[in-house]
């Protein structure tokens, strides 16, 4: 397999994680998103919406959506598994993902911070309390539904789709100053994920293109 996608990118990051957690080999490829090589036409041709990831599968199918590919792969690979067996589990899990992934994360990525900035010009004040009003509040919703649930992770005691996509959205929240002192338990399932092999594995900072500064 070959996965398209930029280090510091958090759709990326939790699709490594997936990669990680099943001990799937692949080909990395950089798309340096600052130097606006996910618009070449021939990266356009994988991903006609011009964003990371891209997983090109062995037989040479293309999927995106970071969502998508997770399940993909849950399909291709179900040993070990990124969703609880229990049905209602599953679909918790799938809830949480959702959530950070599509209600979160998507206001912080590259093209809304662009936008935000050179477009609406908003000056540092205005964006964090953005970030905190957005982002911010979709995690405080994911904070109460990762509470609902027992164990050591999002969703029982093994790391599921949720945590995957969590990991990620911490880190982002770190990186652009969003409180996170009201999410206690999101926080907890972080740091206990991050001693983990395969999290430790998928960091930004342990991508080959982080290296390079890009």
């Amino acid at each position: 397999m070959k996965l398209f996608g930029y280090w510091r990118s958090s759709a990326t990051y939790r699709v490594r994680i997936a990669l990680a957690l099943k001990g799937l080999d692949y080909d990395y490829h950089p798309v340096n998103l600052l130097k606006g090589e996910q618009r070449e036409p021939a990266y356009l041709e994988k991903n006609p919406a011009g964003l990371v990831p891209a997983l090109e599968t062995d037989d040479g199918a293309i999927v995106v959506q970071s969502l998508a590919i997770m399940e993909f792969l849950e399909d291709a690979y179900p040993r070990p598994s990124i969703l609880p067996e229990n049905l209602a589990a599953r679909g918790h899990a799938r809830a949480i993902a959702a959530t950070l992934a599509c209600e979160a994360q998507p206001f912080m990525n590259l093209r809304m911070q662009t936008y935000l900035k050179k477009t609406l010009e908003l000056d540092n004040g205005a964006m964090t309390a953005w970030l905190d009003q957005w982002p911010g509040g979709a995690m405080r919703a994911a904070e109460k539904m990762a509470a609902a649930y027992g164990g050591d992770y999002c969703i029982g005691n093994t790391p599921t789709i949720a945590d995957c996509c969590l990991v990620p959205q911490m880190f982002a929240a770190k990186r652009f100053g969003i409180d996170t002192t009201d999410m206690p338990r999101l926080t907890d399932i972080y740091e206990r994920c991050m001693k983990l092999p395969a999290f430790e594995k998928a960091r930004p900072e342990n991508q080959p293109d982080a290296a390079k500064g890009n």
